[in-house]
């Protein structure tokens, strides 16, 4: 089925339903939503893009980005969203390996013959036909080593993805509201397909981008919202809460993943903001679906192991099945396989290969599996520090120096060291007021982890 089938349903039960929004401004209902996105695929059409095309999105947040997507979909194209961060290098590069025919491009000067959704106008045209095993998004990673490689993600996969979002993550319905302060060209645009199903409003801030202050208004003004955000984002949000003393009214849901989440953070997060907030656990190769950490367990300090549990990323997504490559209880490489998983890479059948593997999507990321299903990352395979032979997992040396009052914010690095192999750095934000006390990290440190695990050396930034 091809997914831009949701966007012609809701047109045509909901068609006078506010769909696309500037701040407060409705550019768009649903049947003017769906118009355009068949007269931009009969545009695209007439410029020679055929099924299976693919055709390269390479702009920041707004309505057109979402009437880009779903109008390449509906003329059985591919989209191939590029971080608008990039240099254009950068997307050339991805643009050239996808074979892309056309790019639309929100500056056409970083993107020689790109093309505006205000430039590709034509007769609508039919919504195409595809299989649930077609590809409709080619996403690139970043990756830790070398080029970025194409995830291939199918109409089926999005779907999937989409009908995992009601029962693992929240429900949706016509008054809602899909914030985007994240990038559409990353998790908050797989998310859009499941908020058009349902003919839920879409908002992209007036500034394009994320503010925090800017999140909270519109929140306040238009909730209520619900959005996708990395963790700095939470944290920033919580912190320009805290300064106005506000709580973050008209926000239904905070849906967090994409980074590590600090238990800390996440701790003042419910403290400041009260139950809003949802994580989820997934990657390019299996899209925001592996687990989910449901609002009841984030925000519960009842339960026994409370603390573990939103130390954790939850428990396996409805369509998907989830294991560690370890004995119960064990850390070892996580594993996930069913409907939202990749089939594979874009013309790498070795990455492919090694990746996927009788079934299984290896992630790389290690963690481990409790009695109850709940997933606790360490970290990501090739973050390991090795230190003496013994592997030490930064993120938990990172959530310990986090407790302690002096410290905002920590990322903890290895460093070559002839005698170790690799010491510990932390590199540490101060809290507002506070400076960084090597002694009294140190004995913090000390009292909470194994003495092989704690930072040899602390930077302030």
């Amino acid at each position: 089925m091809n997914i831009a089938a949701w966007l012609a349903r809701t047109a045509s039960v909901s068609g006078d339903a506010p769909a696309l929004m500037v701040g407060a401004e409705i550019v768009a209902d649903y049947a003017q939503f769906a118009d355009r996105a068949a007269r931009l695929a009969g545009g695209l059409q007439a410029r020679g893009v055929g099924p299976g095309d693919r055709v390269g999105i390479f702009a920041g947040n707004s309505p057109d980005y979402l009437i880009a997507m779903f109008g390449i979909w509906w003329a059985g194209a591919v989209a191939v969203p590029v971080n608008a961060k990039l240099h254009p290098r950068e997307a050339a590069w991805i643009l050239s390996d996808a074979g892309a025919t056309s790019c639309f491009a929100s500056d056409a000067q970083k993107v020689p013959g790109a093309i505006t959704v205000a430039s590709v106008d034509g007769p609508p045209a039919p919504l195409a036909a595809k299989a649930a095993a077609d590809l409709a998004w080619l996403f690139y990673t970043s990756g830790t080593t070398g080029k970025p490689k194409g995830v291939q993600i199918t109409h089926g996969m999005i779907a999937a993805t989409s009908v995992c979002y009601p029962i693992d993550v929240d429900p949706v319905t016509p008054e809602d509201a899909a914030l985007y302060a994240a990038p559409m060209s990353h998790g908050a645009g797989i998310y859009a397909p499941i908020h058009v199903r349902m003919a839920a409003r879409h908002i992209v801030p007036p500034s394009g981008g994320f503010d925090a202050r800017e999140v909270l208004d519109l929140s306040e003004t238009l909730g209520p919202t619900s959005m996708f955000m990395a963790p700095t984002m939470v944290r920033r949000l919580v912190d320009e809460a805290k300064a106005q003393g506000r709580r973050g009214d008209g926000i239904r849901t905070i849906v967090y993943g994409g980074g590590p989440m600090y238990r800390a953070d996440i701790e003042e997060a419910v403290a400041t903001m009260g139950p809003r907030f949802v994580q989820i656990y997934g990657q390019g190769e299996c899209p925001m679906a592996i687990t989910a950490l449901s609002r009841a367990d984030v925000a519960d300090r009842t339960h026994p192991r409370w603390q573990d549990r939103l130390a954790s990323v939850g428990r396996a997504q409805s369509l998907v099945e989830v294991a560690v490559d370890a004995p119960p209880g064990e850390t070892g490489e996580i594993m996930v396989r069913g409907a939202p998983v990749m089939p594979g890479y874009w013309k790498n059948a070795e990455a492919t290969a090694s990746t996927i593997r009788e079934g299984w999507l290896m992630t790389g990321d290690m963690g481990r599996l409790d009695e109850d299903g709940y997933l606790t990352l360490q970290d990501r395979s090739k973050d390991v520090i090795i230190s003496g032979g013994t592997n030490i997992y930064p993120r938990e040396v990172e959530e310990v120096l986090l407790t302690h009052s002096s410290v905002h914010e920590v990322s903890v690095v290895g460093r070559f060291s002839p005698e170790w192999g690799e010491d510990v750095v932390a590199f540490i934000v101060p809290a507002p007021g506070c400076v960084i006390d090597e002694a009294a990290l140190g004995a913090h440190c000390r009292a909470h982890i194994a003495a092989f695990k704690r930072p040899k050396a602390y930077v302030s930034l």
